[in-house]
């Protein structure tokens, strides 16, 4: 669970710091720099979010019961 924390966390620090990736160079296909990171980052976060979900569906079937199952 953790492991998933840190996995959602990751993009939200990475954007708010945002001197980071403030800048024009380098281009991409005559894009700025700041706009095309910025893109990037949406198919990086949609990665994360869907591992951090799956991190935490397997930990909830680990801790979870089974039906007719004791702990």
């Amino acid at each position: 669970m953790a492991l998933a924390g840190i996995l959602l966390v990751i993009p939200i620090v990475v954007l708010l710091w945002v001197p980071h990736y403030a800048k024009i160079e380098p281009k991409l296909f005559g894009f700025p720099f700041f706009f095309w990171y910025q893109f990037l980052w949406v198919f990086i976060c949609s990665a994360m979010t869907y591992a951090a979900y799956r991190l935490t569906l397997a930990a909830r079937s680990q801790t979870t019961p089974k039906v007719g199952e004791d702990r």
